[in-house]
């Protein structure tokens, strides 16, 4: 194939690609012409020499790239081989956060997006929901049901309650507004701590969350689009105060997947 067996062009920091990564895109490209879904098997190792052009060496390197990548999946034993694989929610969130990691985030840097996207998503949703997805929203919110008893408790109940805000990012029509508000909640889950947990929990802000998310349900399954739009500005702008008041801090760790 043409641009495989030179030196490649340069990137945009000047350096060249070496030959398994071009190779590599070169795969990506044949399975987009091909339009080869998740599962379906790739050629082996010999049909992708004779394919491409290139050293056996060269295409196990490009093979294992995309392994990496998880773009491909190699299984063993009977009807084994090399087969497209997917991406997975989990590990984009994990890539995002790795790379993040040394851009210094803070807990205001997400509730600005958070503020920006969770009511749009909110308002997108009303009227859409199935009765199985509103159902499954208020079995999340029995899991703090109750005011928590201690500070931990309360800590345990606030990262119970992103549950709800990701699974909601989940029945999002749109891929990429879910999917970055699912990030966001996974961050701030898995990644944040509190400098200063309040010494009782505070039942009162636990009681406007939980009529929050009750308030925001009903919106959703009545439809009405400009209620849960304010409802769930209301919840972001608190639960923003909530941290600041907590002091709340985004860790330097990286994301597992």
């Amino acid at each position: 194939m043409t641009g495989l067996q030179g030196p490649g062009p340069l990137t945009r920091d000047g350096t060249r690609r070496s030959r398994p990564v071009r190779v590599a895109e070169a795969i990506k490209d044949w399975v987009v012409e091909r339009g080869l879904q998740p599962g379906d098997r790739l050629p082996g190792e010999a049909e992708l020499i004779a394919e491409f052009g290139m050293s056996k060496g060269t295409i196990r390197e490009a093979m294992r790239l995309l392994q990496a990548q998880g773009l491909v999946v190699t299984k063993t034993g009977p009807g084994g081989g090399s087969f497209v694989g997917e991406v997975g929610k989990d590990r984009a969130h994990a890539l995002l956060g790795n790379y993040f990691y040394f851009r210094n985030i803070s807990i205001d840097d997400i509730y600005q997006v958070r503020i920006a996207l969770e009511p749009e998503l909110a308002a997108s949703l009303a009227g859409r929901l199935t009765p199985e997805q509103l159902a499954e929203l208020g079995r999340i919110m029995t899991t703090y049901a109750e005011p928590a008893e201690d500070a931990e408790g309360e800590r345990a109940q606030h990262v119970a309650s992103l549950v709800f805000h990701a699974r909601l990012a989940e029945f999002a029509d749109n891929a990429l507004l879910g999917f970055f508000i699912g990030f966001m909640a996974q961050i701030l889950a898995d990644l944040t701590v509190y400098k200063r947990l309040y010494s009782k929990p505070n039942h009162e802000l636990w009681r406007q969350g939980r009529d929050h998310q009750a308030g925001l349900v009903e919106a959703l399954r009545n439809g009405d689009a400009e209620a849960a739009r304010a409802i769930m500005r209301e919840h972001m702008e608190m639960a923003r105060r909530l941290m600041e008041d907590q002091e709340a801090v985004v860790m330097k760790r990286f994301m597992a997947e």
